[in-house]
């Protein structure tokens, strides 16, 4: 049995606590992609491509979009590394760990990074510049170790290239 379709009115929504300018990009999005068969993964997409994460006050909006609970919207922004439930820094870097990069030294790069950059996963730089993310495979085994930072795949990636990566990012950050 189909559910009814709500319709979407996120400025007058009692619990719609984020800023105009997010809510506004909520609801784009919801109006974009609300019709899509299996609407809820492409709006999660598209708010994280939009604002940089789902933020937490968004689950809401989303669930009352697709006549869904917001424990099922929370399931699968929990479910799925890809989505963040807050902002990121100007740079994230991706550090493969899948068994090909480990077994090419990605563990050892993984502890040199944490301690060069002071973080651990899931967690950005105090200055606001890099963010840490593991990821489960770049597709880049011949070159492994790899790691990708912003959207720019680099591989063989050794302690010193490391260094200089994070070196000149955090010139132009």
């Amino acid at each position: 049995m189909a559910r009814p379709a709500i319709p979407i009115q996120l400025r007058n929504e009692p619990e719609n606590n984020l800023p105009p300018d997010q809510s506004a990009a909520v609801a784009d999005v919801l109006h974009r992609l609300k019709g899509v068969p299996g609407a809820l993964l492409p709006i999660l997409h598209g708010v994280q491509e939009a604002l940089g994460y789902v933020p937490p006050d968004a689950v809401h909006l989303i669930a009352l979009a697709l006549n869904i609970s917001r424990a099922e919207v929370h399931g699968v922004i929990s479910f799925y590394h890809h989505f963040r439930s807050k902002p990121v820094a100007r740079h994230v870097l991706y550090l493969c760990r899948a068994e090909a990069c480990q077994s090419m030294g990605a563990v050892a790069l993984e502890a040199h990074a944490k301690k060069i950059l002071g973080i651990d996963f899931h967690e950005s730089t105090a200055d606001g510049a890099i963010t840490l993310e593991p990821v489960y495979c770049l597709g880049n085994c011949a070159c492994s170790p790899a790691v990708m930072l912003d959207q720019e795949l680099h591989g063989r990636m050794t302690v010193e290239k490391f260094d200089s990566l994070i070196q000149a990012t955090r010139q132009t950050a």
